[in-house]
């Protein structure tokens, strides 16, 4: 079962939000509440999964909610559930080590699907989100794409197949699918590449494998 704790100041939201995802026999909402750092706590008391987050809430917000669990439930992956989707958002949250970003337009399937498939090891961003970091990685300076190519010349070849698969969006077990490699290989690949690279998450490699142009 993949325990789900969902943060939002919208008491309708969240009452729609826990709707759409009890529909699904393998997701359950352990918690909702309205603010990032009782969401937080929420995490820590039912050992959740996945932290579903507003960004704009009071006491603490979204994103530094994703920061904070980083430091205390580094096992719990976050997705970050919000109407604004503008660049400086963007960039703070898959910073921020977010594992997904979706909108709030998002269509009610898509949000069950990215539940699962951040609970699975990849990583979900709504396809306007995607196309506003393609944007993002195509202002990025010449020197900026030189060093991506640098860090990720330095992994083993092995290391770049798997990272660019993870680049495509694909989960571990697709990876390991296309790879000819088990799951359990796929994920020690992934936690290496994340190492060299100096990244939080799986879409922080995928940001930095694309904008290597692999």
């Amino acid at each position: 079962m993949i325990k789900v704790v969902l943060a939002d100041d919208d008491p309708l939201v969240r009452q729609g939000i826990r709707a759409i995802l009890a529909s699904a026999d393998d997701i359950d909402v352990v918690a909702d509440t309205a603010d990032g750092n009782q969401a937080v706590q929420e995490v820590l008391r039912h050992n959740a999964s996945i932290a579903l987050l507003d960004i704009r809430m009071p006491v603490l917000d979204g994103i530094g909610a994703v920061r904070r669990l980083a430091e205390l439930a580094p096992r719990t992956r976050s997705i970050i559930l919000t109407t604004f989707g503008d660049d400086d958002n963007i960039r703070r949250a898959l910073s921020s080590g977010a594992n997904g970003f979706l909108l709030k337009t998002t269509a009610p399937g898509e949000l069950v699907d990215a539940v699962r498939t951040v609970h699975e090891g990849g990583a979900h961003l709504s396809p306007a989100v995607t196309s506003r970091v393609v944007a993002l990685l195509g202002r990025d300076n010449a020197e900026s794409k030189l060093l991506a190519a640098q860090r990720v010349g330095a992994l083993a070849p092995r290391e770049q197949e798997v990272l660019g698969l993870v680049a495509r969006g694909l989960s571990n077990a697709e990876v390991g699918r296309r790879a000819h490699l088990s799951e359990a290989t796929v994920k020690a690949y992934v936690s290496r590449i994340m190492t060299k690279l100096d990244c939080a998450n799986r879409v922080q490699i995928a940001l930095l494998a694309k904008e290597a142009g692999l």
